[in-house]
């Protein structure tokens, strides 16, 4: 037990300890982050604020933008903050919290996307069942299932973290805590811990992107009976959901489902999944939805009315 006390602090070696490509990570990644908050804060208002959005498939993407939000703000303040010292360190405490709401808030996003999906085949593949399936009260039991599921999950990261004994090293090569770069620290042999790890996190990320992909399948398929506008929408919508499946997926998969091995890109592939995909689904939800742009087009001149008034 008093092995796993002697490490009271990480140190963490960030993307790079070159002071100037420091100063310009720090302003590149301000700039990512504020536009990940406004374009996903914009989506929470417009949904929340709007009664045209009022259906299933918005109520989800409303968390989906907050769990993106939270998920993010997990890993980049603190990369930002770091950007501007020499000496970036961590407390044992602090690192824990960070694998726990890093993995909390990714796990959530997940379940939403199944979710999202689970929505998309119920409205294309039995629309006249829809409403009665997809009610408001069947939504938010879905909804607290996900965040259950997210919460038994990040606390099975917390247990391993918990279990590993650091009685020397505790330099992190990587911007954030996460068991992978910590499974090297560690003073005993992690292959067990290892095993767990990718049973867990990467049977997660692995098992519910082959059901996304074939539920998106399945819908794809059935689209063949509907008429050409009808055709039309929902490819529209379906394809917006696997581009963010794949590019969030993806990183995740290649990171999460190997031994326990890092490679120089694995910094490089983690900005994509932490900082990249936040970023992307509020392009993609609103370029590529003209239910959401018409929102946020009527919530803009709500707010420019009310200005002239004033």
């Amino acid at each position: 037990m008093q092995l796993k006390n002697n490490v009271t602090e990480f140190i963490l070696l960030g993307l790079t300890q070159d002071p100037v490509r420091k100063k310009i990570l720090f302003v590149i990644f301000l700039i990512l982050y504020l536009g990940i908050l406004l374009g996903n804060l914009l989506i929470i208002v417009t949904v929340k604020t709007s009664r045209a959005l009022g259906s299933p498939m918005y109520f989800f993407l409303f968390y989906l933008s907050l769990s993106d939000a939270c998920f993010c703000t997990s890993i980049a303040p603190r990369m930002i903050a770091d950007a501007l010292l020499k000496k970036t360190t961590i407390s044992f405490s602090g690192c824990m919290i960070q694998v726990f709401a890093f993995h909390f808030f990714g796990c959530l996003e997940i379940f939403i996307l199944i979710l999202m999906a689970v929505d998309r085949y119920v409205a294309i593949c039995k629309p006249l069942h829809y409403m009665t399936i997809m009610s408001h009260r069947v939504c938010g039991v879905l909804m607290s299932l996900a965040w259950v599921g997210s919460c038994v999950h990040s606390s099975a990261q917390i247990l391993l973290a918990l279990s590993l004994p650091f009685c020397g090293p505790n330099v992190i090569d990587h911007y954030f805590c996460d068991l992978q770069p910590l499974l090297k620290l560690a003073c005993t042999d992690t292959y067990v811990t290892n095993l767990l790890l990718v049973s867990n996190s990467g049977a997660i990320c692995t098992v519910s992107f082959v059901m996304l992909m074939l539920s998106y399948a399945i819908i794809l398929h059935s689209l063949r009976n509907h008429s050409a506008e009808g055709r039309r929408k929902a490819l529209s919508t379906c394809i917006s959901h696997v581009i963010v499946v794949i590019l969030f997926f993806g990183p995740c998969i290649f990171i999460y489902t190997r031994p326990a091995t890092t490679f120089s890109m694995d910094k490089m592939i983690a900005v994509f999944y932490t900082i990249g995909t936040p970023l992307l689904n509020p392009l993609i939800y609103t370029l590529r939805n003209a239910e959401v742009k018409n929102a946020m087009r009527m919530l803009w001149s709500k707010k420019l009315m009310s200005d002239d008034k004033i």
